[in-house]
C-alpha cells in the first residue's frame, strides 16, 4: 500500500469516526492490531466498524474482512463504510449483514448510506420480530 493510499484510508476512518461521535463520543480510531484486526473504530460498544476509501472497489473482499473483524472483536453488529466521492460523510455507502437488520437467517448485505446505517446500529431491538406470548 502506497503512503498516499494509506492518507486516503486515515482521512476517510477519521471522517467515519467524527460523524460517529454524534451518537457514540467515545468512537475513535482504532489502532491497527495484526492479523486479529477488530475494525477501524473503537469505542463502540458490540459493533465493528470497517471503512474503505479505495479507488477500485472490492466488495465480497471487504464483506469477508468485516465478517472475519467481527468475529475477532466477538462483535454482535458490524458494518462496512465506503467512502464516495463528491458525497458527505453521511452519504457514503454503508453495508450491514443481513443479520444485522434483523432479516434472521437470511445471507447477504443491505446497501444504505451511513446515516440510515447509523439507526440501524442505535435500535437493533426496534428491527427484531416480535413475540408472542
Amino acid at each position: 500500500m502506497s503512503s498516499k493510499s494509506k492518507a486516503k484510508g486515515t482521512a476517510a476512518e477519521r471522517e467515519v469516526v467524527n460523524y460517529l461521535k454524534n451518537w457514540w463520543p467515545t468512537a475513535e480510531r482504532r489502532a491497527l492490531s495484526g492479523n486479529k484486526d477488530k475494525g477501524d473504530v473503537a469505542g463502540i460498544p458490540g459493533v465493528v466498524v470497517e471503512v474503505k476509501a479505495a479507488q477500485r472497489q472490492e466488495l465480497a473482499k471487504w464483506q469477508r474482512e468485516t465478517l472475519t473483524e467481527r468475529r475477532n472483536a466477538d462483535a454482535a453488529q458490524c458494518v462496512l463504510v465506503v467512502k464516495r466521492a463528491y458525497k458527505p460523510v453521511k452519504e457514503w455507502d454503508a453495508y450491514l449483514p443481513w443479520d444485522v437488520i434483523g432479516a434472521g437467517g437470511a445471507e447477504g448485505w443491505a446497501r444504505m448510506d451511513l446515516q440510515l446505517a447509523v439507526s440501524f446500529l442505535l435500535f437493533p431491538s426496534l428491527l427484531s420480530s416480535p413475540t408472542t406470548a
